[in-house]
């Protein structure tokens, strides 16, 4: 078997497996964060478990880059660059900046998170540093494809930390109890954070132009979309007050 054919076989495993993430996800919810329960095995802190699931993503990357023989161009380093800002954040500081006290994340779940995040950081930078056959000229930069995409990307980024960071400023120091957050997208939705993370997924795919970059964008759909729900519905039932009219996670539809 070629590499490409097994790179593509991982390609419609995933898409495949995305379906059914999405449906499963809708009954039963991941259990880590609010959603934490036991009887899922052995547990971690939860700081431990995003880092170790998140820096995979950011290694394979790097290594995708280094050992991939397409051309080395200001595109390519760009799509680098985007995929680490997101991933060294998401691994190096977003674990240590959680105020969740001593909360768990069952070591099933960071293995499972692990064994996608390698094989997605495979898919997607095997293609761009490998089997893009030097697609990505530097002209690539001026195409209306990686403009837009490249603005949805960053928009998602900015509404992502954004969202991130709401929900950690209503938390006093040393405080573990979950408020009610207000203003901006918490305006219309529950999730923007989910909001702008699919948003940026699906401006790589666009700017990418690749299969495997919108497989991950459907994967992250699939995963964050029934997590939203999850979350709609425990704001719902944990506080009476809750706006009624707040959508769980697209403003104004859903």
């Amino acid at each position: 078997m070629t590499e490409h054919n097994l790179f593509s076989i991982i390609l419609i495993v995933s898409l495949i497996s995305a379906v059914g993430i999405f449906v499963a996800l809708f009954f039963i919810s991941a259990p880590y964060g609010r959603h934490f329960r036991r009887g899922w095995g052995p547990h971690i802190p939860n700081w431990l478990g995003w880092l170790v699931m998140e820096s995979v993503s950011a290694i394979g990357m790097a290594v995708m880059f280094l050992v991939g023989d397409a051309p080395k161009t200001l595109t390519t380093i760009i799509f680098l660059l985007m995929w680490e800002a997101h991933y060294i954040h998401r691994s190096y500081i977003y674990p240590f900046l959680l105020r969740d006290g001593k909360k768990k994340m069952p070591v099933t779940v960071t293995l499972m998170a692990v064994v996608f995040n390698l094989g997605n950081a495979y898919l997607n930078g095997r293609y761009i540093f490998h089997f893009s056959d030097g697609r990505y000229t530097t002209d690539w930069l001026l195409d209306p494809r990686f403009i837009v995409g490249a603005v949805l990307f960053v928009t998602g980024f900015v509404i992502n930390r954004w969202a991130d960071n709401t929900l950690r400023g209503l938390r006093k120091p040393g405080e573990t109890d979950y408020k009610i957050p207000h203003g901006g997208l918490y305006r219309y939705v529950s999730c923007p954070n989910y909001f702008g993370e699919i948003l940026e997924w699906f401006g790589w795919a666009l700017a990418t132009w690749s299969l495997a970059g919108l497989t991950f964008a459907i994967w992250t759909f699939a995963n964050l979309a029934p997590r939203a729900w999850s979350h709609h519905k425990w704001y719902h039932e944990k506080f009476k007050e809750y706006p009624v009219d707040r959508r769980a996670l697209i403003p104004g539809v859903w």
